[in-house]
């Protein structure tokens, strides 16, 4: 049996786990390295991606970033996510605003450091991605639709960082980094239909409190049905193996979404809907190596003989 001690912080390490959203930093690390082995650097060794120093310096200040990010977002929601998240909200408090705030410079000064082994452009990309999501949190989220793209565009950022380094100007990357975007984008505005409450109580001006729940929708829709295009043309115009499953599934779950998102009227159905576009995310991280499944297995065999 744990000491109440011992209990207490252990509740702690959850708290700040749940604050950093601790799995997504970890799903953007794994999605940042299949995308560098099976997209943006197919031609070379596996051993070469995964030892390469210069990248898991890029990834690695990605996650301090994105990991500070979640920690300035939650204190400048603390109030409302009481509202909005109030389960949640009980276990982010068990860690204080003073310890959040340390935490959130400490993260940035690491994550510039870092950078710092990369090169001095990847100092300045770093230190504008920190600044990026400070404007945001503290300022932009609370324009309608411009905070929704801005939050899409720096969720997407450490993709961009991976790209940049590759040097892989292909447009096939184009049209991957466009259907993630119109995917991310729907899910924002999503998420501002479940926040409806918390939202309006501390002045947020979002689509659905300024523009109501139709016109939310039908935003929505117009962006699913544009994700649609990327799909078709990865599937027709791009050799993507055996992930075109995956972008043909996409198609029809989508459409499901948007009949399900017209019969929605509630924030629990409004975060069934949200879960539905994140776990259509979280299963494109994993259909990448779908792309080449005979480049996993021969990797693999030479990672073995290695």
């Amino acid at each position: 049996m744990l000491s109440r001690k011992n209990r207490l912080l252990l509740l702690k390490v959850l708290s700040l786990f749940s604050v950093v959203r601790g799995y997504n930093v970890l799903m953007i690390l794994v999605a940042q390295y299949l995308a560098s082995i099976f997209i943006l650097s197919p031609d070379l060794p596996l051993g070469k991606i995964i030892f390469d120093l210069n990248l898991f310096f890029i990834v690695l200040a990605s996650s301090l970033v994105i990991a500070s990010g979640y920690i300035i977002n939650n204190f400048y929601d603390a109030e409302k996510d009481l509202i909005n998240k109030p389960r949640k909200s009980m276990l982010d408090r068990l860690v204080s605003q003073r310890f959040k705030l340390t935490t959130y410079f400490l993260l940035n000064l690491l994550a510039v450091f870092v950078a710092s082994y990369v090169s001095f452009r990847a100092v300045l990309f770093f230190s504008a991605y920190i600044f990026g999501i400070w404007l945001y949190s503290h300022k932009l989220k609370k324009v309608p639709f411009v905070g929704n793209v801005v939050s899409v565009t720096l969720s997407i950022a450490p993709f961009f960082a991976v790209f940049v380094y590759y040097k892989n100007f292909q447009t096939d990357i184009f049209v991957h980094a466009l259907f993630l975007f119109c995917l991310m984008l729907a899910r924002e505005i999503i998420k501002d239909l479940e926040n409806i409450a918390g939202d309006l109580a501390h002045g947020y001006r979002t689509i659905p409190i300024i523009y109501g729940t139709v016109i939310s929708k039908v935003v929505i829709t117009v962006v699913v049905l544009l994700t649609l295009v990327p799909s078709w043309l990865l599937i027709e115009n791009f050799n993507v193996g055996r992930m075109d499953y995956y972008f043909k599934a996409c198609m029809g779950v989508l459409l499901l979404f948007l009949v399900l998102l017209w019969r929605s009227n509630t924030k629990k159905e409004y975060v069934w809907l949200h879960n539905i576009l994140k776990l259509i995310i979280v299963f494109g991280v994993f259909s990448i190596v779908l792309i080449d499944l005979d480049l996993v297995i021969d990797r693999l065999h030479i990672w073995k003989i290695t």
